[in-house]
């Protein structure tokens, strides 16, 4: 990952607010009846762990993972605050050496992986779910382009229904919702938002 790209994040992840707010993503507080009771949850690109926390305190054993220490820090933070515990790996997405057995993996708006590394990534994202495990993700479509209220400014890094069919089309269960929606989280994501959501789990 580029330095600028890290330099960044660690500026903006300095203050003492909460990018993102500290509620977890809305869309993955409206799927807690999905998940298992107990197991191992990933939170990619978790950053200052809102969702990490809230999969956290739904019983879950959490690995939150972040390339940005400074974010991680205050994860720890928010979960002690909540009375809950989290692991966190810093790592790259593209270059870390992605664990396995997990039974959910969440991923909100880790959109900044280049269109020729996206590959690669939802491949890891499948070996590293258990058989039978839940997959959630929630990024933007192009039409955010538009919109501008958060994500990325490239049209390759956004997501389609045909991009996702073809990384997780033969997963159970299978849903895919395309929306556009009001967001309020935190500073960085506020307003009408063009909004892709998957939800699956992986064949057993």
């Amino acid at each position: 990952m580029a330095s600028q790209h890290f330099e960044m994040w660690e500026n903006r992840f300095g203050g003492e607010d909460y990018l993102f707010g500290t509620a977890p993503n809305a869309f993955l507080a409206s799927c807690r009846e999905l998940l298992p009771k107990q197991g191992r949850a990933l939170a990619i690109a978790d950053g200052e762990g809102r969702n990490g926390v809230f999969l956290a305190e739904c019983g879950l054993s959490v690995l939150s993972v972040d390339f940005s220490p400074t974010a991680q820090a205050k994860a720890h933070k928010l979960a002690a605050a909540r009375g809950v515990t989290i692991e966190t790996r810093t790592a790259d997405l593209l270059s870390w050496q992605w664990p396995d057995g997990f039974d959910v993996i969440v991923g909100i708006f880790f959109q900044f992986v280049e269109s020729e590394q996206r590959p690669a990534v939802f491949q890891n994202i499948r070996d590293a779910l258990k058989p039978g495990g839940l997959l959630l993700i929630q990024g933007y479509r192009p039409k955010q382009l538009v919109y501008k209220t958060g994500g990325p400014s490239c049209a390759e890094n956004l997501y389609t229904r045909e991009l996702l069919e073809d990384a997780f089309g033969d997963f159970d269960n299978l849903s895919i919702r395309e929306h556009d929606s009001e967001v309020a989280e935190g500073a960085a994501h506020a307003g009408l938002s063009a909004l892709i959501d998957l939800i699956g789990w992986k064949p057993k």
